[in-house]
């Protein structure tokens, strides 16, 4: 009588576990919720092979993989020496910051300031860009007035608001009685007369920066890995080239290669909500023309970069591509197409080696 009443409460149990199954499996299968879960789902997992070819001939138009770019062949002992000036507050009047204070190579060659403190704690008036990948620009600070990195590295050192160093040869004067940067100076240039310039501090910081230019994910994508990147931030490599971003941002950088107006079709301040209105390289040249032109950033790394445009004024790298859509583009951003944009722009976030980083 046991051994039947047990094997009547199994089946009933049996019975009862399938009617719930029955039952969730109605309900869920009904919820939109859980169907655009699973959309989702395929959406990641699938992207129309014909469709990636033909981004992926587009996208070897307008960039450049990080692997394609030639490497410079620069004696690592320079380099060393580079790396070693980078991180040297002697190259501050009173000792208080290094290169490293803005351009942090531990997040991502910022400071993630709007505007940061020199020397004397007084505030620059332009935010602090990343030095990493900056060597592939073709000009450098926000106005474009200095060649290469090597020549930028002169102005913040000699700047009374940043490094506040009264002038070149008080800086060589300073690092020629330290007995380490002789040595090191003599072996990087022998044949100098005088190994410790100003000329030649700033040539192996340029050398140093020279070698910061990390691999991301979109490199390995523009190599080939056709898995590199997720459907999403695929939609949003189309997006980011079929509303014209290419125009400003491309190279090997994306970005960094020319000048152009902040607000073609709006004031940009009305949208930054920027406190200063900065005049851009009308500041230098006085030419009207100039007014509001800035060089165009390089994108990489632009996640982690933040904040946003020249002067920090932006947090969110979402709301900073919403408002490039409103003043930079004839076509306003759809908001589908922010979001996609901004999933690319992450494929796009690289670290460098420890080496590169304070020990």
């Amino acid at each position: 009588m046991l051994k039947n009443k047990g094997g009547i409460l199994y089946l009933v149990g049996l019975i009862i576990s399938i009617v719930i199954v029955i039952v969730l499996y109605i309900k869920y299968s009904e919820d939109p919720v859980i169907d655009e879960q699973v959309n989702d789902v395929k959406e990641v997992s699938s992207f129309d092979p014909e469709k990636e070819k033909e981004l992926k001939a587009q996208a070897d138009i307008f960039f450049t993989s990080i692997s394609q770019v030639p490497k410079e062949d620069i004696p690592s002992n320079k380099i060393a020496l580079g790396k070693m000036l980078y991180f040297d507050t002697r190259l501050s009047l009173d000792g208080t910051i290094s290169c490293n204070s803005c351009h942090d190579m531990n997040t991502y060659g910022v400071d993630n300031l709007a505007l940061s403190p020199g020397d004397t704690k007084e505030l620059g008036n332009r935010n602090s860009p990343t030095v990493f990948y900056a060597h592939l620009h073709s000009m450098q600070f926000w106005d474009g007035r200095a060649k290469d990195v090597e020549e930028q590295a002169e102005g913040p050192i000699l700047n009374p608001v940043e490094h506040n160093i009264p002038s070149g040869e008080f800086l060589a004067k300073r690092l020629r009685e330290v007995e380490e940067y002789q040595t090191l100076f003599k072996e990087v240039y022998p044949d100098s007369a005088q190994p410790i310039t100003f000329a030649t501090i700033t040539n192996a910081i340029g050398a140093f920066e020279r070698q910061l230019a990390p691999m991301s994910r979109f490199d390995e994508w523009l190599d080939g890995d056709k898995d590199a990147l997720s459907t999403h931030e695929k939609e949003g490599l189309k997006a980011f080239i079929d509303n014209a971003c290419i125009t400003c941002h491309n190279g090997p950088a994306l970005g960094g290669s020319m000048l152009q107006k902040f607000g073609l079709y709006g004031d940009y301040w009305e949208h930054t909500k920027s406190e200063v209105i900065d005049n851009g390289v009308f500041d230098l040249s006085k030419n009207e023309n100039d007014r509001y032109v800035f060089k165009t950033p390089g994108l990489r790394n632009v996640e982690m970069t933040y904040p946003y445009f020249h002067d920090g004024s932006v947090e969110s790298l979402e709301e900073a591509v919403r408002i490039m859509g409103k003043l930079q583009i004839t076509n306003e951003l759809s908001e589908e197409d922010v979001k996609s944009i901004t999933a690319f722009l992450k494929a796009l976030t690289a670290d460098v080696d420890d080496e590169f980083k304070q020990q």
